[in-house]
């Protein structure tokens, strides 16, 4: 830990040293001469040696004096230098949005791009986990969320709700839920939240469709949505998946909807702490998600076709 006089003393002594007067280093600091002589008769005390010579309406320094104000000047104006160049920083404003994996490389970063054309003097970071950040804690500004809706202490606002349906490559040439026997089904895993909610599986979909010709819970299974979608768009099998998080591929004919039934899923709300919604960084994600992104987010209506 550095031994140093105080500030207020060494800033007293290095003005009226370099103006060699108590006046002059008054007027420049905004004190008295009084003030000035306190300051430095305390430095002096404290330090044990003389630092002026005290003569009628004159100051000079002593040796020891002009030992310590050529540091002391070169310090101050170090100090100075780099407060000031502080200070010509522009101010880096970040905001930080939490959402899904999946929703992430789906549905914000083809977008990204948006956020800064609509708030120019902020940053974006985006976090992508499937486990749930505490934004009451600072963890992120705010979250998209994916599930029933009901988070005590947040406030919500809807997005969309979730679609599931078999999605697949058009070169695997499935055209009728009768041809499913015969292709390899891929799956994803919902971690914990499939214990808490009745998420859309290939069993779920059995069920609705009514065909028992196959095993739903055969075939290739990936532990996260994104590397299931990623198989379905190379031809490995049909995925039950997001209609939402597929849509720029069903719009491009990367992978179609070849029949139903048509699952529903869960929802996709925007999350931040109650009455969160005046600072910067969330009112600026609150903007960008329910303007430019919601034009974005929700399946296009021509991608589905139907439950037939």
């Amino acid at each position: 830990m550095r031994q140093l006089p105080p500030l207020a003393a060494l800033r007293a002594f290095e003005a009226a040293a370099r103006r060699e007067s108590f006046k002059a280093a008054a007027a420049e600091l905004g004190v008295t001469p009084t003030a000035i002589s306190h300051q430095i008769r305390q430095l002096e005390a404290g330090l044990g040696i003389a630092l002026f010579a005290r003569q009628t309406r004159k100051v000079t320094l002593t040796a020891e004096g002009r030992m310590l104000f050529p540091a002391l000047r070169d310090a101050l104006d170090a100090m100075a230098e780099a407060v000031d160049a502080v200070k010509r920083q522009p101010m880096r404003r970040v905001a930080t949005l939490s959402a899904t994996v999946a929703f992430t490389a789906k549905l914000l970063v083809p977008h990204v791009g948006s956020f800064r054309r609509l708030h120019p003097g902020w940053d974006l970071r985006l976090h992508a986990s499937d486990d749930p950040v505490d934004v009451s804690a600072g963890e992120a500004d705010a979250a998209i969320r994916y599930g029933l809706g009901h988070y005590p202490g947040l406030t919500t606002l809807p997005l969309l709700r979730d679609d599931f349906a078999p999605v697949c490559s058009p070169h695997l040439g499935l055209h009728r839920r009768e041809d499913l026997p015969g292709a390899t089904l891929i799956h994803f895993g919902w971690g914990p939240m499939a214990a808490k909610l009745s998420v859309p599986t290939w069993r779920l979909w059995a069920q609705r469709s009514g065909l028992d010709r196959f095993d739903p819970e055969g075939g290739i299974t990936f532990n996260d949505e994104s590397s299931a979608i990623q198989a379905a768009i190379a031809g490995q099998g049909v995925a039950l998946l997001s209609l939402a998080l597929v849509a720029a591929e069903l719009a491009s004919g990367a992978l179609v909807q070849p029949f139903g039934p048509v699952l529903e899923g869960l929802r996709y709300d925007l999350v931040y702490p109650d009455g969160a919604e005046g600072r910067p960084p969330v009112a600026a994600l609150r903007s960008w998600v329910t303007t430019e992104l919601a034009r974005h987010i929700a399946a296009p209506e021509a991608a589905r076709q139907g439950e037939g």
